[in-house]
């Protein structure tokens, strides 16, 4: 009796446990003032060697832009090469918050090159609102990653 009620005990948790991976390929997604936050859509561009990475809600941009493509850490705050966007729209009103000189902190860090045509990497920062903030004075992106985004040609 007892091997009976020990496996359906086991069947029992085995039948209860449950997967929630949730596979993102290629994706855009981070943690946005604590709260997980994932693009419906995402872009990267090259023009004059900088990266420009786009990633969208139906009412958020977040743009990502690094000196150049060549893998490595980019630091935000420093300089207008190196630089983050993020501006969301809400119920009419539109709040810009950015990095740039001297503004916002935080790195953006690209990943050696997995698949010709696309760009990987990882991002966080602190931008500071450019606009009267609707949300608030800061936007704090943490664990953002940049997962194979297509790469388009410049307009």
């Amino acid at each position: 009796m007892k091997k009976i009620l020990s496996l359906l005990v086991l069947a029992l948790v085995f039948a209860s446990c449950e997967d929630e991976v949730r596979f993102s390929n290629p994706s855009v997604q981070g943690e946005k003032d604590n709260e997980f936050w994932r693009a419906s859509d995402y872009n990267a561009t090259v023009n004059g060697g900088a990266l420009t990475v786009y990633a969208y809600t139906p009412y958020e941009i977040l743009t990502l832009t690094t000196s150049s493509t060549a893998p490595g850490k980019y630091t935000l705050g420093v300089n207008e090469l190196n630089k983050v966007s993020y501006s969301t729209e809400i119920d009419g009103s539109r709040s810009t918050y950015t990095t740039g000189t001297g503004i916002g902190d935080g790195e953006i860090e690209i990943a050696q090159q997995q698949e010709a045509g696309t760009i990987t990497g990882k991002f966080k920062f602190n931008a500071h609102a450019t606009t009267d903030p609707i949300a608030g004075l800061v936007v704090n992106f943490q664990y953002g990653v940049f997962y194979k985004v297509p790469i388009q040609a410049a307009q």
